[in-house]
């Protein structure tokens, strides 16, 4: 078995032969495989409005997967939505959440969030209800593991934001915004890859993500603007964020904090740069929330040369393996996760597309997908969970301006 860098260029190659059309994804309801087993379905969103990059989706698109080739087969027609560029279930997976990443809401400087309600037999949205953000252009969302509470990440209107939740999963009042101020960062990192021309935007405060850590008690939010991770307590009475004992970790200036998740106990935090591409491993106090760096490792070999733009990461669910997205470098990282947490960058897998965005794994972790924002297609990836090593299924499911995606498995008939 390799697991050398050398690996990546045979991965890449073409196949020897043409894929036979038979064993292409067909969107056809009507003549997806009746399958044994829990159904597995996937909603995907992405752009509809036009910017930087055209826009080809035109709102939430929902897939059923098959459990043993990972092929995604897309059902019905798509659900309207205005720029649902991140998606969110409910902990009961009986409400979908998305942002509504726009600046111009109802005619005012916001954006706006919009609750589905989910059929847990056929996986169809229903619209419950939208609510102003906050803020402008809302990037990222999560929900309370309680399901009381919504936290949204407004990227322009630099504030974090949160949201009641009725017991119908419909959206009530905001409860809290904080504003996040601090001083002018610099537009590139010390410890960018070399030439890494891409700048992240250091205007201001520029909130990226938005979420509790593993036991809800503390909320975390990424500002790729001023290169901090702040931390706050939650009051689960009033909705309101109290900062705690350390507000804020302080990263590599320019290095714009862009999105984290935790090991499964909690007690590890892993953060990773958008703007110099490292991901930075910190010991995470569960009774404070405050964080203490101990690790910091490139998603890049040091080979590489050239622009990245890092974009998501994710944590296999067996824990021992990490994977970063690096869009303008089309390819995946792979680190293998040693048991005090710190990570050792392993492999570095082309994602056969371009501008590979959001990063998620199927209900299994059999699966890895690969929104790919610029090539309105999503590719997808067989995870050895012995190794951690990702091999191509030469699957192309094509989709308008994907950036984001969440699995959810039916209830049984």
């Amino acid at each position: 078995m390799s697991s050398s860098f050398d690996k990546v260029l045979a991965d890449s190659a073409p196949p020897p032969a043409p894929i036979p059309k038979a064993a292409l994804p067909r969107a056809n309801p009507d003549k997806a495989a009746k399958k044994s087993g829990p159904r597995i379905l996937c909603y995907v969103g992405g752009y509809t409005r036009s910017g930087p990059a055209e826009s080809n989706a035109t709102g939430i698109t929902l897939f059923e997967m098959n459990a043993q080739n990972g092929i995604l087969t897309q059902l019905g027609h798509v659900t309207p939505a205005d720029n649902p560029s991140f998606l969110a279930l409910s902990p009961d997976q009986n409400t979908l959440y998305t942002v509504n990443e726009m600046s111009d809401f109802e005619g005012g400087h916001t954006g706006s969030v919009t609750a589905f309600r989910v059929d847990r037999h056929t996986g169809v949205l229903t619209k419950l209800n939208v609510m102003s953000s906050g803020g402008a252009d809302p990037a990222h969302l999560s929900v309370h593991p309680s399901g009381r509470y919504l936290f949204i990440a407004n990227y322009t209107g630099g504030s974090a934001a949160v949201m009641r939740i009725q017991p119908d999963g419909s959206l009530g009042l905001l409860t809290d915004l904080v504003h996040n101020t601090g001083p002018k960062m610099p537009e590139r990192a010390a410890d960018n890859p070399p030439g890494n021309y891409a700048v992240s935007d250091h205007s201001a405060s520029h909130v990226h993500m938005i979420q509790t850590d593993v036991g809800g008690k503390f909320v975390l939010a990424c500002d790729a603007g001023l290169d901090r991770v702040y931390v706050w307590s939650f009051d689960m009475q009033s909705g309101t964020l109290k900062p705690a004992e350390k507000p804020w970790l302080a990263m590599e200036p320019g290095s714009a904090p862009r999105h984290f998740c935790f090991s499964h106990d909690g007690k590890v935090i892993y953060i990773l740069g958008e703007q110099d591409s490292r991901v930075v491993v910190a010991d995470y106090d569960t009774q404070t929330g405050a964080m203490q760096v101990k690790q910091t490792a490139s998603t890049v070999t040091a080979q590489f040369r050239g622009s990245t733009l890092a974009a998501e990461i994710i944590l296999h669910p067996n824990g021992k393996f990490l994977y970063v997205t690096n869009r303008l470098g089309n390819a995946i990282a792979c680190f293998k996760v040693h048991e005090d947490g710190s990570i050792t960058l392993f492999d570095e897998v082309w994602a056969h597309a371009d501008y590979g965005r959001a990063l998620s794994f199927d209900p299994s972790g059999q699966f890895v997908f690969v929104a790919n924002q610029r090539s309105d297609c999503i590719t997808s990836f067989h995870v050895n969970p012995d190794t951690g090593l990702l091999e191509f299924t030469w699957h192309f499911v094509p989709i308008g301006t994907p950036t984001s995606f969440v699995f959810t498995v039916l209830d049984s008939e």
